[in-house]
């Protein structure tokens, strides 16, 4: 098992896990290309990926242009052994380590994402895009959770 930063040469891997998901999926798979993601992880932010057997399974994106997290996935075969939450937990820590402003991602409601990111400290600000509920994370809530 292996967390490390994302590389580009990791896109077609975590495009593989990102249409991989059951819940959040993309209507339209071509809506997020490997453009997208290597922007996003060289240019607008940083990304990680959490391996098995040389195998991407996970992965986390955090836009620093946006202050958002603009992706976190894990492979249904994987879910719930807190590989996403070590995905999470390093995404928000660097990108505190950055910048002190509030953060924010949108997810689909009545989804275990949802559940995640409540359990995760994340606080309801209300409804984003789509229908999805808007969340956010302040830095000195961060700090007080993380002690």
């Amino acid at each position: 098992m292996n967390l490390r930063e994302a590389k580009v040469e990791d896109i077609p891997q975590i495009q593989v896990v990102r249409n991989a998901v059951k819940e959040n999926t993309l209507s339209d798979p071509s809506l997020v290309t490997n453009q997208d993601c290597e922007d996003f992880i060289t240019k607008r932010g940083k990304g990680w990926v959490f391996e098995i057997d040389n195998s991407i399974i996970g992965f986390s994106i955090v836009d620093l242009i946006d202050n958002n997290i603009w992706a976190l996935f894990v492979h249904p075969d994987y879910e719930k052994n807190g590989i996403g939450k070590q995905l999470h937990d390093i995404m928000i820590d660097w990108y505190f380590s950055k910048t002190k402003e509030t953060i924010w991602l949108g997810t689909a409601p009545g989804t275990r994402a949802e559940a995640f990111y409540r359990k995760a400290g994340w606080t309801e600000i209300g409804i984003h895009g789509m229908g999805e509920i808007k969340f956010e994370m302040l830095f000195e809530k961060w700090l007080a959770i993380r002690v």
